[in-house]
């Protein structure tokens, strides 16, 4: 067995020139022991040096962009066995050009994995590194941030700070190395440790005071503010102090900026759909109304005799700004037709006006409104309702049904007949066409064919 040790752990043109040249000598896995530069390993091996790829086997080396990107992240995972994962996995691409698309592998799992948590922790530098001010012995002002990355990702991590922080001098330390910059030229220097970081900044009430500002109580879930920031990246933080009695506040807070929210309207319900349209666009009495979407207000004929209930507006409502146009409303739409009713003899609305939802990536996945949420927009409900006057109501779903009735029912024990409301009004409850495109398989038949019996229904008592 030979041995190829990396001069620094985290040199990935290093260890890409070295396992290529082994791979052209034809060496297998198990006949080389990797090294990223560790003493104690050192002792134990003559570290190979790389063999003369003239008397190498001819042919090029295989190693897809996809290998290679993943493998860049991977060599700075602190895994000591990443070395041996790598080359083990460029050994089989010769044969298997296509292995990194095979999410079933083990060895390819493994990569993935070890990429990602890399990945995460330079997100998390970038996000966590707290700069302090202090006077420099040139009587200049030079920034300093302490930082404690899990993996080798300083150097990688440094050219986003040079770039975002290009014309202030800085220094970022950390426990295996220090980053430098001096406005013009990047430098390293030894390790370094808290203690050297300056403790007062006249800057950190100022953004402290920020920091208080835009935290919105609203919108607080604690769960996955800890899993975005672990609390383990607090001590670094200086907003961190504040956090625990923004959060054991943030109820008050909230009932405050309802409180302080821009009122129903003392002169009673408005007189027309435009002004329900016009009032409900600047309503914030709920977390909801102040998550920055645009309200969705009801369409259709102001004297329909039907009307059909919602439960919210999705992502492609709030985009457009109008009632069940994304897919679930194609879905009611193509039963609609297939009983010969034309939707736009209903008005359309939903029990909720806002879109309420949670941002992944550049998606916004949709959320269920809380009990609370819907009867808090019941008052604009009851609006629409009293100025179209239906004689029937479809609601779709138990948010919708909510929205009617004031408490949530069991669609699937109540739909399938009539309730009559005080005024008189025909309620018909189903289910919410999304439910529908949740399904597959017969599954979804049997309850498509289910949901369209209830609209011909439905339609039937409309007359």
């Amino acid at each position: 067995m030979i041995a190829a040790q990396l001069a620094e752990p985290d040199d990935f043109e290093s260890w890409r020139t070295m396992a290529r040249a082994q791979i052209l000598a034809g060496r297998r896995p198990q006949d080389i022991a990797w090294s990223d530069g560790d003493a104690a390993s050192a002792e134990l091996f003559v570290t190979a040096q790389a063999p003369d790829t003239a008397d190498a086997p001819g042919g090029a080396v295989r190693a897809s962009r996809a290998f290679l990107d993943l493998a860049r992240s991977a060599l700075l995972h602190r895994d000591p066995a990443r070395l041996d994962l790598l080359y083990r996995l460029l050994w089989r691409l010769q044969q298997r050009p296509r292995l990194i698309e095979d999410a079933a592998d083990s060895d390819v799992r493994t990569l993935q994995r070890l990429a990602a948590q890399v990945r995460r922790d330079i997100h998390k530098m970038r996000a966590f590194v707290r700069f302090r001010s202090l006077e420099h012995e040139d009587g200049g002002e030079r920034f300093v941030a302490w930082f404690e990355p899990d993996h080798r990702i300083e150097r990688a991590n440094a050219r986003f700070f040079v770039d975002r922080f290009g014309s202030q001098r800085w220094s970022i330390l950390t426990p295996r190395l220090s980053l430098h910059w001096d406005g013009a030229a990047l430098s390293e220097g030894p390790p370094a440790s808290r203690d050297a970081l300056p403790q007062d900044d006249a800057a950190e009430d100022l953004w402290l005071g920020y920091y208080r500002s835009i935290f919105n109580p609203a919108r607080l879930k604690v769960g996955a503010m800890l899993k975005e920031m672990p609390r383990r990246y607090w001590k670094n933080l200086p907003e961190a102090r504040q956090i625990p009695d923004l959060i054991a506040g943030a109820q008050a807070r909230e009932v405050a900026m309802i409180a302080g929210s821009a009122p129903l309207p003392d002169a009673g319900q408005p007189d027309s759909l435009d002004a329900v349209a016009a009032a409900i666009a600047t309503c914030r009495r709920c977390a909801i109304g102040c998550n920055g979407t645009r309200a969705v207000a009801g369409e259709g004929p102001a004297d329909a005799r039907t009307m059909m209930i919602g439960e919210q507006p999705g992502d492609t409502e709030e985009r457009e700004a109008r009632p069940f146009v994304g897919p679930a409303g194609q879905l009611l739409d193509s039963h609609l037709a297939a009983i010969g009713f034309d939707r736009s003899r209903a008005y359309v609305t939903n029990a909720v006006k806002h879109f309420k939802f949670k941002p992944t990536g550049k998606r916004r996945l949709h959320q269920n409104p809380t009990a609370g949420e819907i009867d808090h927009c019941r008052w604009w409900l009851d609006s629409e309702r009293a100025l179209v006057r239906p004689r029937a109501i479809l609601a779709l779903g138990a948010s919708a049904g909510r929205g009617v009735l004031g408490r949530t029912p069991a669609i699937g024990r109540e739909r399938g007949h009539a309730h009559v409301l005080d005024d008189g009004t025909a309620l018909w409850l189903t289910a919410h066409p999304s439910y529908l495109l949740r399904l597959d398989g017969e599954a979804r038949a049997r309850e498509e064919e289910r949901f369209r019996a209830d609209l011909q229904r439905f339609v039937e008592l409309c007359g």
